[in-house]
């Protein structure tokens, strides 16, 4: 699985706090997990706009941009101010097993789910073998042993 780290994180939260400024930018947190030969991510995106969230795939790269826009309030004394605002990307490279034409995503109560499934040529497949001393015999191909890109 392909993790990113912004080693600027703490210093922009360190003087995010200090000026009372809100944070921008940031990880956007994800959850990854294989179930029947479908990938399924999970994107926290609390408080963006469904409008404001962008999915591209290109170059067998997956890309998700979010908008949380800050929230101005006129008169307000703000004591923290630690939830992230502005715009969020996260980028995930999907294996050659992977079938980039079919992804699919969905939004619902701040979550973004996308599913990718596994190409059906990547898939295990049985392959007969014929002749030798004994009747045909089956074989199992796991052609998954390729790595899926996470």
């Amino acid at each position: 699985m392909a993790q990113w780290f912004d080693p600027f994180q703490p210093m922009d939260r360190f003087f995010g706090d200090m000026s009372g400024q809100a944070r921008s930018g940031g990880l956007m947190p994800m959850d990854a997990y294989e179930k029947d030969d479908v990938y399924t991510l999970k994107f926290d995106l609390a408080g963006a706009d469904p409008d404001a969230v962008d999915v591209t795939v290109e170059r067998g790269t997956l890309t998700v941009t979010a908008e949380r826009p800050i929230e101005d309030q006129e008169g307000v004394n703000w004591l923290v101010r630690e939830r992230p605002t502005g715009v969020h990307s996260r980028r995930v490279r999907l294996g050659e097993r992977l079938d980039a034409e079919n992804v699919e995503a969905q939004y619902d109560a701040g979550v973004l789910t996308i599913t990718i499934p596994v190409r059906p040529e990547a898939q295990p497949r049985k392959v007969s073998i014929t002749g030798g001393r004994s009747a045909d015999q089956t074989v199992d191909v796991d052609a998954s042993s390729d790595d899926a890109g996470f």
